[in-house]
């Protein structure tokens, strides 16, 4: 079975949770969105939302590109929290792992997600954020197709 999430266009809602160091898991929701364009170039808009927390919302505007047939890509992000990211992703066989790193960041932020696969419409994503050698936050989440 081959991958759905990021590899075709679609819509993807997002349910789990967020935590940051010594806080308890806040719940969060969002909606992906993924376009496919020309010359096997990727967009993908993330909204994440925090249901009655004072957390401020978190978006993400991702554009990559991925040959058709390769297994690794490369990706720009503008994170509304982090800013201007740079990153890289694997496809194997039963996940998407991204790695990313933030640019000219004195905190050496960088950070980390991989989504499993867990059938064609559903997978389940674990992500990080670090700054230097220290996780800040994490999030897990299942992210499920919408219908077209």
């Amino acid at each position: 079975m081959a991958h759905t999430f990021l590899l075709e266009a679609g819509r993807w809602t997002l349910q789990g949770n967020w935590l940051e160091r010594n806080g308890m898991p806040i719940p969060v929701r969002g909606m992906t969105l993924i376009a496919w364009g020309r010359e096997n170039w990727f967009t993908m808009v993330t909204k994440l939302v925090f249901p009655d927390s004072e957390r401020e919302d978190i978006s993400f505007q991702y554009r990559g590109r991925l040959d058709a047939g390769e297994r690794q890509y490369t990706f720009v992000l503008k994170h509304s929290v982090l800013g201007h990211v740079e990153g890289e992703g694997w496809v194997t066989p039963e996940s998407i792992v991204q790695r990313y790193w933030v640019l000219g960041d004195r905190h050496r932020r960088s950070g980390f997600e991989t989504s499993h696969r867990l059938n064609e419409n559903t997978y389940y994503l674990s992500s990080g954020i670090m700054a230097g050698h220290y996780l800040t936050s994490t999030m897990e989440a299942t992210l499920e197709r919408q219908p077209e």
